[in-house]
């Protein structure tokens, strides 16, 4: 007998169905910011979907961007689709062969965790690759190998996919980085003032500056950029698992870029990555990567020279340009899931 189809289904009207799953993360289990360690995990079921079949499913992870969680992932707006809604038209249209889809949850207090193992943070590439995947395949009908599943995201997600591919081959089979973090020399630098100043005004105190802005009830535009490169120091140049222990990339009186501290941001910057990982790129299945072309972070170069740099390595690469920024970019799905799903195993 068919379970009946869940509330979140009917509201979002779709064919499919919502499931909403809490993933006992040990890999984040007392992490220094004190975050949960149960996470919420969104399962699209597409039509037809049999729990007590004999099909199976490959399975597309969605990684949300920074500040993105599964209850953001969730939310349906006028005129604009979710990433279930623009899966399940797909399916119902038969623009995109059937498949799970699974919105992750990457959410830290400062943000976001870019899906890194961080001694800070706690370890999201480790609960992602093996908590969420090993949770999916372990209560739903899916391929359970690296050619059943594809990884992709946008923005922070973008980076995340990018990240997990090369850092855990084996994994997944394909990723798609809609306007994924790359280049950091363009990226992230020019941000680097706007949080000097910031910080300098609490005396440098990141904990201070923390607890300010989660206390505030409008927010200025320095003050979220100056969080959100906070989250990104806390994933690439944590200096201790002690809470708000950061290295940051720039000298504290001048502001003046600090080398040494900027390479261990680059030394996750996919664009740098590329080139020492020639044998995780090559067993992957699609590389596919896009940006707009007015993006406000430059990741339009940033993407351009991913794409460069893996075709210099001999490998085919799907490489978009919209004429766009860097917001409301759901659409791209309409390209990028059909693509992932279609060079997956069904069986």
């Amino acid at each position: 007998m068919m379970p009946e189809r869940s509330p979140h289904a009917r509201l979002l009207a779709i064919d499919g169905d919502v499931r909403l799953d809490v993933v006992a993360a040990a890999s984040l289990r007392g992490n220094p910011l004190g975050d949960a360690w149960e996470r919420p995990l969104a399962i699209y079921l597409p039509p037809g979907y049999d729990p007590h079949g004999s099909r199976r499913y490959p399975v597309l992870y969605m990684l949300p961007g920074y500040t993105g969680n599964v209850a953001a992932m969730l939310a349906s707006r006028p005129w604009e689709v979710n990433t279930f809604q623009w899966a399940d038209r797909l399916i119902r249209e038969g623009a995109m062969a059937p498949a799970i889809v699974a919105i992750v949850d990457g959410w830290t207090r400062l943000g976001g965790s870019q899906y890194v193992d961080s001694i800070h943070n706690g370890n999201y590439a480790t609960y992602v690759v093996r908590d969420v995947v090993g949770h999916v395949d372990a209560h739903y009908r899916t391929v359970a190998h690296e050619g059943g599943r594809a990884v992709l995201g946008r923005s922070s997600g973008g980076f995340g996919a990018l990240h997990l591919t090369l850092e855990h081959p084996g994994v997944f089979g394909a990723f798609a980085a809609h306007s994924g973090d790359a280049y950091f020399r363009y990226a992230h630098i020019p941000a680097f003032p706007t949080v000097q100043r910031a910080l300098e005004a609490c005396a440098f105190s990141i904990e201070a500056f923390v607890a300010a802005f989660e206390q505030k009830a409008k927010r200025t535009p320095a003050e979220y950029t100056t969080m959100e490169m906070l989250g990104y120091a806390a994933a690439y140049s944590p200096h201790s698992d002690r809470a708000f222990d950061l290295d940051l990339p720039f000298e504290q009186t001048t502001g003046a870029l600090i080398e040494a501290t900027f390479a261990r941001w680059l030394a996750f910057d996919p664009a740098e990555r590329v080139f020492e990982r020639r044998a995780e790129l090559a067993r992957l299945r699609l590389r596919y990567l896009d940006c707009g072309r007015r993006d406000e972070y430059g990741l339009d170069v940033g993407s351009r020279v991913v794409a460069e740099r893996i075709g210099a390595l001999g490998l085919t690469v799907t490489h978009q340009e919209f004429d766009d920024d860097h917001r409301n970019v759901g659409y791209r799905l309409a390209v990028s899931l059909p693509a992932l799903s279609a060079v997956l195993d069904r069986e």
